[in-house]
């Protein structure tokens, strides 16, 4: 069902729209640690270690399709915005085009160089073939993960978070069956914890295209629709790709990060495995809000509405300020104990360390909460490119303590490398965004009908 965001009171839009993201993103966190849980308990630390020793990298290609998914999204929520419904399903057959292109040279390519990919980062020998089996058969998965962001991203568009998220849980319940059953009946190792996690990919978007084509008439199109269209496939690239690489581009300084890690030995690419797990779990409320302000402040530019704008990017990015102090707080104290999740309780140089990154990375929390929505806030007003620009300052940063730092001290230097990033980055991007609503304004002064804005 459709949702119109350009009507009534926009926090309690924007909470109800999320709170379904949330879940979902929960969810989907949830199934990544049961990997990380089971691998660690069936499978022992050193197979832990290969499958978070290729995180970075499955940030940066998965990351670029995710991303690129939610940018295809925004024209789509515009024009859903505006009550232009025939321009918003040819927006949509367009991005399937766009999407199929991708899910094939991603593939192809990323199937061929995963062993340099591997090499490249430094991976210890002793879980060199853990890591490179492990990513492999993730990455062969790219048009499962592309399948099921497009198709949800479609529906958040016009308002439904709802049906995502119950169908994103049916499969993470099947992926931590799939998961127990491929360790420990089929024995498969690594190998079995991904292709469990590829399946639930392919269940979760199959679902997602059933449920599109069979319940949403506005979705419904006619032949003179599904035509490719040279004009709609730019915006959609102009939309898309530049969130898409502001994935990928903070994603390279992750990479960096990783390399370092990795350069320490197994004993500290388990912690950091453990704790990004963690940390990637306790984000997903900053990335459901930043959702659903996204998708709010999309419709009502459509709808031309700058106060509601405004209003609903106030109220969203105080929501996760103060969600990033409580969890912040939990992470200082509650830290080792979370950790233990993953990792025995006698591996305790493991936990050590772990409890040490958790720890420094609570202290930043409410910063990260900002970053994380206004940027989406940006990239839902369509400025795709100055949204990429955070990544590139996320990357800078991140690359600069990974090299310059991590020689001297070591993991102590490695557990502050993403506050670096989150608190350059968010004094990059929160004087863009009001510059951005600035000019929307004007915009939307001058011009009867809102167009999409050029990425600039």
């Amino acid at each position: 069902m459709t949702k119109d965001m350009t009507e009534g009171n926009p926090l309690l839009l924007i909470l109800k729209f999320a709170l379904p993201l949330l879940a979902g993103n929960l969810l989907q966190q949830g199934y990544n640690v049961a990997d990380a849980a089971i691998v660690g308990r069936f499978l022992g630390t050193n197979a832990l270690a290969g499958v978070g020793a290729s995180s970075s990298v499955q940030f940066l290609i998965l990351g670029f399709c995710i991303g690129t998914c939610t940018g295809f999204c925004v024209p789509v929520a515009q024009r859903f915005g505006a009550g232009d419904y025939s321009t918003m399903r040819r927006f949509v057959f367009n991005s399937f085009i766009i999407t199929a292109v991708m899910a094939v040279v991603l593939t192809i390519l990323c199937g061929v160089f995963c062993t340099q990919i591997v090499e490249l980062l430094a991976t210890p020998d002793d879980i060199f073939s853990d890591a490179y089996i492990y990513l492999l058969i993730i990455l062969l998965g790219i048009p499962f993960t592309l399948l099921y962001n497009l198709t949800s991203s479609i529906m958040r568009a016009v308002g439904d978070s709802r049906t995502p998220f119950l169908f994103l849980a049916f499969a993470c319940v099947a992926n931590i069956f799939l998961d127990i059953f491929c360790i420990t009946t089929l024995h498969w190792g690594v190998a079995g914890a991904a292709i469990a996690t590829i399946t639930s990919q392919l269940m979760s978007g199959v679902l997602c295209l059933i449920y599109i084509i069979k319940k949403y008439p506005v979705l419904h199109m006619e032949k003179e629709e599904c035509a490719i269209r040279g004009d709609l496939m730019k915006t959609l690239m102009v939309m898309g790709f530049p969130m898409g690489l502001q994935f990928s581009i903070t994603a390279i300084g992750s990479m960096v990060m990783q390399a370092a890690t990795n350069n320490l030995g197994s004993i500290y690419v388990s912690a950091n495995t453990a704790a990004s797990r963690l940390k990637n779990f306790t984000m997903c409320p900053f990335d459901a809000m930043a959702a659903a302000v996204s998708t709010f402040c999309s419709q009502n530019y459509g709808a031309k509405k700058v106060d509601r704008i405004r209003q609903g990017l106030r109220q969203g990015t105080l929501a996760g300020i103060l969600y990033g102090i409580l969890i912040g707080l939990v992470l200082i104290f509650f830290g080792r104990e979370m950790s233990m999740i993953f990792v025995d309780a006698g591996e305790t140089a493991v936990l050590d360390a772990s409890r040490e990154m958790l720890f420094y990375s609570g202290f930043f929390y409410w910063i990260l909460g900002i970053l994380i929505i206004v940027r989406l806030c940006v990239q839902g007003l369509g400025y795709s490119g100055r949204a990429v620009l955070s990544g590139v300052v996320e990357m800078i940063a991140r690359t600069a303590v990974s090299l310059i730092f991590v020689p001297v001290w070591g993991f102590t230097a490695i557990c502050f490398t993403d506050q670096a990033a989150w608190v350059t980055a968010a004094m990059y991007v929160v004087p863009t965004c009001l510059y951005c609503l600035k000019k929307v304004e004007k915009i939307l002064s001058e011009k009867t009908d809102v167009e999409v804005p050029e990425n600039s």
